[in-house]
């Protein structure tokens, strides 16, 4: 697998996957997270590749399998400034990876993307929906370490907020 910036040609395959991601997410217990409002809309998945914050995973034909979009910087998400019921381990410039999915045809797709962006910059953070048992289970497989309770503006839903950081 591989990892590049998505391109505009690339947006229907990409909500495609969100389409399958959705469908995925409600058949594992988690139909709130992006189901009930459809997420995430196709305008921002395009304000993402204006930005260049967009990434495709490909496969080895080179076929997009998965998406995901990853910022870096200081405060880089006005959403974690707040975090309840604990707190960050560092707040030092992080990395942040929103808006995970793969299409389900390979195994790994999450990791991989994952572990793409914490070899960019060694300090990660991301969140998941309460109902996400996947998405929980990857993270903390992956070394990441529950921090606290973050909210976001879309939905009065709590997010588990994860962080991983090089030592």
């Amino acid at each position: 697998m591989e990892i590049r910036k998505s391109k505009i040609e690339d947006l229907d395959r990409i909500m495609d996957i969100y389409s399958f991601a959705r469908k995925f997410m409600a058949e594992h217990g988690n139909p709130n997270q992006w189901g009930a409002r459809n997420w995430p809309p196709i305008d921002l998945i395009k304000k993402d590749i204006e930005e260049g914050t967009s990434y495709v995973c490909l496969n080895d034909k080179k076929e997009v399998i998965g998406t995901f979009c990853y910022m870096y910087g200081k405060d880089i998400e006005p959403t974690y400034k707040v975090i309840k019921k604990g707190s960050w381990i560092s707040d030092t410039p992080y990395g942040v990876v929103h808006r995970i999915a793969g299409d389900g045809s390979e195994k790994g797709i999450g990791a991989f993307c994952i572990n793409w962006a914490y070899e960019k910059c060694k300090h990660i953070r991301i969140d998941t929906h309460e109902d996400n048992k996947v998405m929980q289970n990857l993270v903390t497989k992956l070394g990441f370490k529950y921090c606290g309770v973050i909210n976001i503006k879309e939905d009065s839903y709590d997010r588990l907020a994860y962080e991983k950081i090089e030592t």
